[in-house]
């Protein structure tokens, strides 16, 4: 197909590296109540459906309570810039594309989202930003996917969803858009076929060049 005219972005695996951040944060939280630490790598493969069920992955069924999201809410929100960066080629990406013509679609939740892309001086480069609980649904329901369409002013057929997940591929393929996945993140692709592939930060920025947007 041809290159897209908008870009609607996952956050987390595709265009930042959050992991080193949520791990303290979940660490502190489970050292409160008296568990040890886990690695980096346990808490990549647990991101990527929500706060909710990365906390009750985290803690497994029986140390978890919906209290417990909040808490760990709040620490996280504490730490959540210790670490985190933009990927090689981001930050490139970004300012290559108007803003008016790009959106993020993340599960985190919204208040969070801002508060890191804020941080990461990255929060103007966005027309529409839908964070995990600004709807009913979040992916791999289209309806964030759709929400972020209508406030770009695109149809589907213009857009592609981007991201390090299968909840990113569904809710885009869904909503009618290409997708593209970036298997330098965390998650996974659950084996769907795609219109675009990343093996590297890098390679977004030659997948969807600038000019494709003049």
């Amino acid at each position: 197909m041809d290159n897209p005219k908008y870009l609607i972005f996952d956050l987390d695996g595709t265009l930042v590296d959050s992991v080193p951040d949520l791990t303290v944060s979940l660490n502190l939280l489970r050292s409160e109540l008296d568990c040890p630490p886990i690695k980096q790598q346990q808490v990549s493969d647990m991101v990527g459906d929500g706060v909710g069920l990365l906390v009750k992955r985290a803690l497994g069924e029986e140390l978890f309570a919906p209290a417990l999201v909040d808490k760990f809410m709040h620490i996280y929100g504490d730490h959540l810039l210790d670490n985190t960066k933009c990927y090689p080629g981001i930050d490139e990406l970004l300012n290559s594309h108007s803003a008016s013509q790009m959106a993020i679609v993340t599960n985190k939740p919204h208040k969070l989202t801002l508060k890191l892309l804020a941080g990461l001086n990255i929060i103007d480069r966005f027309k529409i930003i839908i964070g995990g609980d600004s709807y009913a649904e979040k992916k791999p329901h289209p309806l964030p996917v759709i929400n972020a369409l209508e406030a770009l002013g695109a149809q589907p057929q213009q857009a592609v969803m981007i991201g390090d997940h299968h909840t990113d591929l569904y809710s885009g393929s869904k909503a009618g858009t290409a997708t593209c996945f970036c298997s330098y993140g965390m998650g996974n692709s659950d084996n769907l076929t795609t219109n675009f592939w990343a093996d590297q930060p890098t390679d977004l920025i030659k997948l969807f060049p600038g000019s494709s947007l003049e």
